[in-house]
């Protein structure tokens, strides 16, 4: 039966206002749920503390649907000045933000400390088998100086030194020329080669019979690196927790001018019991763990 519209009674004017209502609502509604759902964290930063940020980062993304957080690496100096300028919404680093950092930028940064790391100096498994299994940091400084040039002179075979160094910029880079040369700005012209990320010295040293290289002690775990006692105290857990160990060193998550809701719940999420688990798998002790507790072994 066919039905004629034309002829329908009008719908009451009320009617129609109220329905309006309600389709402006449902859309402000709508509108509402698609800005909690599309709320993106960029981060970027140091190479150190990205694989467990990028992992934090995975499972985040897969337990909720509000926030995405996206992670790239650049060094702590790029993490820290993204964060600054409004590259990133948070910046990674494995050192704390420099004076003259605060002087270019200003001091609106906010620190949250995620954990403690090591920066492991690393040789060949041909190095360390032929004798060299410890260095003092004063034979570091002059190996990466440019004064001692052959492994013979600390008790290695007969072959040159092939130093490797992270490029400008770099936390570790950074915190390896304070503790050991003396200062972040140590001219190092021992250095051979220089590399963007941790990943690049480990492959270098595992390519080369006669290198040496620092990194984070994540890095220097697995594959033919093997990492060097400094001083007479080894790496391990305990002296990286007790900072007996000379090049250990804390993590930090920075944001800019406070923390927003999004971004507290994701940096929550990290200093939770799930990413604090994701940071000791990656070979990281936890925040809060320098009294010995918790952590794992290398």
């Amino acid at each position: 039966m066919k039905v004629d519209r034309l002829n329908e009674p009008e719908r009451p004017p009320r009617i129609r206002l109220l329905t309006a209502a309600f389709l402006i609502l449902a859309a402000a509604g709508c509108l509402e749920e698609d800005e909690r759902n599309n709320i993106n964290l960029v981060i970027t930063g140091s190479t150190t503390v990205l694989p467990a940020v990028e992992r934090c980062a995975e499972v985040f993304n897969r337990a909720q649907d509000d926030i995405r957080v996206q992670v790239s690496s650049g060094g702590s100096g790029r993490g820290i000045q993204d964060v600054a300028t409004g590259l990133a919404d948070i910046g990674m680093a494995s050192r704390e933000v420099k004076d003259s950092e605060v002087r270019i930028f200003g001091d609106l940064f906010v620190e949250h400390l995620i954990g403690y790391d090591a920066i492991a100096v690393a040789v060949s498994r041909e190095i360390y088998d032929a004798g060299v299994r410890g260095l003092s940091s004063e034979e570091v400084s002059r190996i990466y100086s440019g004064e001692i040039t052959r492994w013979s002179e600390v008790g290695g075979p007969n072959v040159m030194i092939l130093p490797v160094a992270r490029i400008p910029g770099s936390g570790t880079g950074d915190t390896f020329n304070e503790m050991i040369m003396g200062s972040s700005r140590a001219e190092t012209e021992g250095v051979e080669v220089n590399a963007m990320e941790n990943a690049e010295i480990k492959t270098l040293i595992v390519q080369s019979d006669k290198a040496i290289g620092y990194l984070g002690i994540g890095y220097a775990k697995t594959g033919d690196i093997r990492p060097l006692a400094i001083d007479g105290v080894s790496p391990s857990a305990e002296n990286v927790k007790s900072l007996a160990y000379k090049l250990s060193r804390p993590l930090y998550l920075y944001t800019w001018d406070g923390t927003s809701e999004a971004e507290a719940e994701f940096i929550n999420f990290v200093l939770g019991p799930e990413g604090q688990r994701i940071m000791e798998e990656e070979g990281f002790f936890p925040a809060g763990t320098s009294d010995g507790d918790g952590g794992g072994s290398f």
